[in-house]
């Protein structure tokens, strides 16, 4: 069975009401923007703990970054190649007197106030993993490094589907080593991260898939990202059962934030990376697609693992 993009677009528009109507998430009059509740909070915060203690074996250092990131760096991740209409660029005033009345002026006549903008040196943060490897850059030890990760991040992509938000979080795990270290974190994880999903009811299932890289170009890159395999996503099915959903993905990047970032190994070669992505918000509305709107009532099995 395989649903049109109107009939696609009506289940999640269904789900995303049931979820507003019940208080998890909060309408903030942007498609793909919401505020959370405090359940919806909870179970996040429960999810991430054990995602913590199953991943306590690697012994990683802990990071967590905030949503923006040098304009710089953002630069020489090659993310604006890709993805030029998933990016943010974050634009302020900086005029005087003059100026601020021009863009009051403008704003009054109904016009384009934001052309008195000027950008700064931030961007919004596109994968949770960016602003680690600036602070990377140099000789890695013989071991490589393990990182964990949480960040806001940001996509320009609003939509009426309630797990498409435009800000949302990703916890992860990346490792920089040789490929040998980044390739067997990549498999590593894979599977834990599945083992991790099915624990908690999820049904999360692995796929071979490629990122959403943009212009005539795109396709190829792709394709070949395909043929590589380089990626890995754990699916569920959250608004339909018939379109299943991205909830988590498991990447090896090949050399190229070594490179991009100057970042080698202990013999001087450009440092490999991989990371496994745990999309959080996508994580608790599959969750509660599954399970119900109340935790108090989830499987007694579930709540156990989650310590609810």
């Amino acid at each position: 069975m395989c649903l049109d993009d109107e009939s696609l677009t009506a289940a999640y528009r269904q789900y995303q009401t049931e979820l507003v109507e019940a208080g998890l998430l909060i309408s903030l009059g942007v498609p793909g923007l919401y505020g959370r509740s405090g359940i919806f909070e909870g179970v996040i915060e429960h999810f991430e703990q054990y995602v913590t203690q199953r991943g306590a074996f690697a012994r990683a250092e802990v990071m967590r970054f905030p949503p923006m990131m040098s304009r710089q760096h953002y630069l020489r991740t090659g993310h604006i190649q890709n993805f030029p209409d998933l990016m943010g660029s974050v634009h302020t005033f900086q005029g005087g007197d003059r100026e601020h009345l021009k863009l009051l002026e403008a704003r009054e006549k109904g016009e384009d106030w934001t052309r008195n903008l000027a950008a700064t040196e931030s961007m919004m943060v596109p994968a949770a993993c960016y602003p680690l490897y600036p602070t990377a850059t140099g000789t890695l030890p013989s071991v490589g490094r393990t990182v964990d990760l949480r960040c806001f991040v940001f996509r320009c992509e609003p939509s009426s589907d309630p797990a498409r938000m435009q800000l949302f979080r990703q916890r992860e795990y990346v490792r920089l080593g040789t490929a040998e270290q980044a390739l067997d974190h990549r498999n590593g994880w894979l599977k834990r991260g599945q083992e991790i999903l099915n624990a908690v009811g999820l049904d999360a299932r692995p796929v071979v898939a490629n990122d959403p890289f943009f212009g005539r170009g795109g396709q190829m890159l792709a394709a070949t990202q395909v043929e590589q395999d380089l990626k890995y996503e754990l699916v569920v099915p959250i608004a339909t059962a018939v379109k299943p959903t991205a909830i988590a993905s498991c990447n090896y990047h090949l050399d190229h934030f070594g490179h991009a970032f100057d970042i080698k190994t202990a013999d001087g070669k450009p440092a490999h990376s991989a990371c496994i992505g745990f999309g959080l918000e996508r994580i608790a509305l599959a969750l509660f697609k599954t399970h119900g709107f109340d935790p108090t009532q989830w499987p007694t099995d579930v709540k156990r693992v989650l310590a609810l």
